[in-house]
């Protein structure tokens, strides 16, 4: 008869895998926040660069056309500074998720642990009561019939 410990195995390596999982999903959300962001930074320094470029003596037609340049970039600025907080939303969202398939995984762990722990204990109280039991059948020694 298999003990409570190995009827709860196939759980405790479910619940693993789960955690597994969660953790390649927690990775995954974190590249892609690292993404968004240094892609938000690129966005920024190339405004820099633009915004620098109108000190030099340009026309007016020109200066026109790279503010409106400058606001496109500030349109993209703001949909990258968006597509961050998404992201960022996503990653707690994978933590929240990671943590929960951790907190499940330690708990049966525990719950096994503690089963194997008791298995044990009971296994050590039986064979100690047999090694009682043959203690007193047996004959002291110098005794004899």
């Amino acid at each position: 008869m298999s003990s409570r410990a190995d009827r709860l195995q196939p759980a405790v390596d479910q619940a693993h895998d789960r955690r597994d999982q969660a953790m390649q999903r927690l990775a995954e959300q974190q590249q892609k926040l690292a993404r968004a962001e240094h892609q938000l930074e690129e966005l920024k320094r190339y405004r820099h660069d633009y915004a620098s470029a109108q000190a030099g003596g340009t026309s007016v037609q020109a200066l026109l056309n790279l503010q409106q340049f400058i606001d496109r970039i500030d349109q993209a600025i703001a949909q990258q500074v968006a597509e961050v907080q998404r992201q960022q939303r996503h990653l707690e969202h994978a933590r929240g998720h990671w943590r929960e398939a951790h907190a499940r995984e330690k708990a049966l762990d525990s719950v096994v642990s503690r089963y194997r722990e008791a298995e044990r204990k009971a296994e050590d109280r039986r064979e100690q009561s047999d090694v009682d039991e043959r203690m007193q059948h047996r004959r002291p020694p110098g005794l004899s019939r």
